[in-house]
């Protein structure tokens, strides 16, 4: 069965999830944006081999620590898709944008696309891709545990945002709409910040996409 721990990284408190499989013991950092000595704690504090990362869109806050974790355990890195090439590629920028430390590019071992998969442990999660928030957006989805990894896609009572480049609102309101709650109202998930909740719980009361809106 897959576990996680969820830990607030970076100034804008984004949501690194370590996801493992509990009866290997390995496991994957989703979203490694910083505070890596925060992550590397509780990797330890868990017992928990790490075999790579996770990454599910191009934003600074949620992968800008994943080339230096990379080097350090000599991880693979998977995700997201390369629509978001151009992001990762202006890390450098958005580092001095944003205030950040300086912080490096990295290219994923793996680009991902709608319908691969990819494993932790012994657990395999679905790839949605969810263009919106960013072009190359990915989210995390295991079926048989009935939790799914968002990123900024969608948050409890709100939605990502689309005012960044090459962001665009119609896309996400489909991603969200067309690909996520179809996946069952019982799916419980991690957003990129803030609470956990439920595909149902958004679908029903959300106001940027639930009820009749």
């Amino acid at each position: 069965m897959l576990q996680h721990a969820i830990i607030p990284v970076t100034a804008f408190a984004q949501n690194c999830t370590l996801l493992w499989c509990d009866e290997t013991m390995k496991g994957a950092v989703v979203d490694p944006g910083g505070d890596l000595d925060r992550v590397l704690a509780e990797v330890k504090r868990h017992g928990i081999t790490l075999e790579k990362i996770l990454v599910t869109h191009g934003h600074l806050d949620h992968a800008g620590a994943t080339q230096d974790l990379a080097e350090k355990f000599d991880l693979p890195i998977e995700g997201p898709h390369p629509d978001d090439r151009f992001w990762i590629d202006g890390f450098p920028v958005q580092a001095q944008m944003f205030g950040f430390p300086p912080c490096r590019p990295f290219v994923p071992t793996r680009w991902l696309a709608d319908g691969d998969t990819v494993t932790v442990g012994k657990v395999t999660l679905d790839v949605v891709h969810c263009p919106g928030h960013t072009p190359g957006h990915v989210v995390f989805v295991d079926r048989a545990g009935r939790l799914a990894q968002v990123g900024d896609v969608l948050f409890a009572g709100s939605i990502g945002r689309t005012d960044f480049p090459r962001g665009n609102h119609g896309d996400l309101i489909r991603s969200i709409r067309e690909k996520l709650f179809p996946l069952g109202d019982d799916i419980r998930f991690i957003p990129g910040h803030g609470p956990m909740s439920t595909f149902g719980e958004e679908r029903k009361y959300n106001p940027y996409v639930g009820g009749n809106h």
